[in-house]
């Protein structure tokens, strides 16, 4: 029989296939028990099973569609209850790409629960027992589309520019702490989100693709180097810095007393 690892669990989302199945295979071979939430029972049953074989953790599966408020309140207990519970990764999302004006609004919903409601929610559900243990971490998959304002990228940037600023202040807020809190934006990925979402990966670039085992590496050494923000494909981290520092030159001109000189009305003389 299995003993408990003394990493603790980590609870993957999203973890049937792609990103977060490569999160369980790297986290498992590291000595973590598992916990898999997704909607797809099979695929999980499958993956755990390969799992213990191949490493002997303790993996458990909890089918589960985090945009269903139930299943969302029970994967909220498991966290609130599994004191071995040591990293959440938030990695289920998914991608509606295209004009907005002809969207499914039904569908965006849908995209906005799964993408920002449910990390929000779990994240809360985790911290307080992670922050009484003072150990573990968060890990947020947000993605490099926060970064583009370009046509056709209205709801899917934003929830994933939701998912940067949120882990970027819990961050800070947690700063005093032994708990981690890591965003990682990939780039494109080769997995199945992009399927049906207006752009399929078969008409993406093939030099941007990043295989998935080749992202996540990256991202659990960025991880492991104490990165808060994490850029697997950028070749440079100065670039990102500056961008960071022009935000940060922005903050004392955000805020004032007047409104800036060019708004000023002229004053309209009588005749």
């Amino acid at each position: 029989m299995s003993t408990a690892s003394k990493l603790g669990t980590a609870l993957i989302t999203g973890a049937s296939a792609g990103i977060g199945a490569t999160y369980a295979d790297r986290l498992a071979r590291r000595g973590y028990d598992l916990i898999l939430v997704a909607r797809r029972k099979p695929e999980l049953e499958k993956l755990a099973s390969a799992l213990t074989a191949a490493t002997g953790v303790n993996v458990r599966v909890v089918p589960a569609d985090l945009t269903a408020e139930a299943d969302l309140q029970r994967v909220e207990q498991i966290l609130r209850d599994n004191s071995s519970v040591s990293l959440l990764v938030n990695n289920a999302g998914t991608a509606t790409l295209g004009a907005f004006a002809n969207a499914d609004i039904s569908r965006l919903e849908r995209d906005i629960r799964l993408n920002i409601v449910a990390p929000t929610r779990l994240a809360r559900a985790a911290l307080p027992g992670l922050l009484a243990r003072n150990r573990g971490g968060l890990i947020n998959i947000s993605s490099v589309m926060s970064q583009m304002v370009i046509p056709g990228n209205s709801v899917y940037g934003g929830s994933k520019a939701y998912l940067l600023h949120f882990s970027e202040v819990l961050a800070l807020e947690l700063g005093a702490s032994a708990v981690r809190v890591q965003v990682v934006l990939p780039g494109a990925t080769g997995t199945a989100l992009w399927n049906g979402s207006g752009v399929e990966l078969k008409d993406l670039p093939a030099e941007i693709v990043m295989n998935v085992g080749e992202m996540v590496d990256a991202a659990l050494a960025g991880f492991d180097q104490g990165e808060r923000i994490t850029l697997p494909a950028l070749p440079d981290t100065a670039d990102w810095q500056r961008l960071a520092k022009a935000r940060g030159d922005l903050q004392p001109n955000l805020s004032r007393k007047h409104p800036a000189p060019r708004y000023e009305i002229p004053l309209q003389v009588a005749v």
